[in-house]
């Protein structure tokens, strides 16, 4: 069963004379919704003006919907930032991050020396100081939070072999 289709609510003057003027507009926002939303008060469907504008056909159902919401104030942009942040570690939980860096990844059972975010991370989980596994991004923010600047290990600063001197020798020599 297909759904009736969303036109804009009936317009007052002052609202099609804003729409009209927006169409002058020098932001490029105003002017595309401005021109969604006129189109839509001549009866146009979304999918037809969206074909017309070269825009997708939710950009026109979004439009259409936030003016029968709000009016005029549908013209200009919203705030792109999300209405929450979730964070992967709150303080507490930042800094026993911090304290399990300064351990071997071998102490958990790891089979290499080297922290990686994705792997502080994945033992981070294993530990309990999140309640799901984070991504690398997450580890990240919060060693930054904490001051922490992230660099990438280098595979030549140690290793774990006893004989590694012996064996770096014969091999270069």
């Amino acid at each position: 069963m297909a759904r009736a289709p969303i036109y804009v609510r009936t317009l007052t003057e002052e609202e099609e004379a804003a729409l009209r003027a927006g169409l002058r507009s020098r932001d490029a926002f105003t002017l595309r919704r401005c021109q969604i939303l006129l189109a839509s008060a001549c009866g146009k469907r979304a999918s037809q003006i969206a074909s017309e504008l070269g825009c997708d056909t939710d950009t026109a159902l979004n439009a259409i919907n936030a003016f029968n919401r709000n009016g005029v104030s549908a013209l200009t942009p919203g705030s792109t930032k999300p209405y929450r942040i979730e964070r992967g570690f709150d303080s507490a939980a930042a800094e026993q991050l911090r304290a399990l860096l300064h351990q071997s990844p071998r102490n958990f059972g790891k089979a290499t020396s080297l922290w990686t975010l994705e792997l502080a991370a994945e033992v981070s989980f294993e530990q309990g100081l999140t309640a799901e596994r984070v991504s690398r991004e997450a580890v990240r923010t919060a060693l930054q939070r904490l001051g922490v600047s992230w660099k990438r290990a280098k595979q030549w600063i140690t290793s774990p072999d006893p004989a590694y001197v012996r064996k770096k020798e014969t091999a270069t020599a």
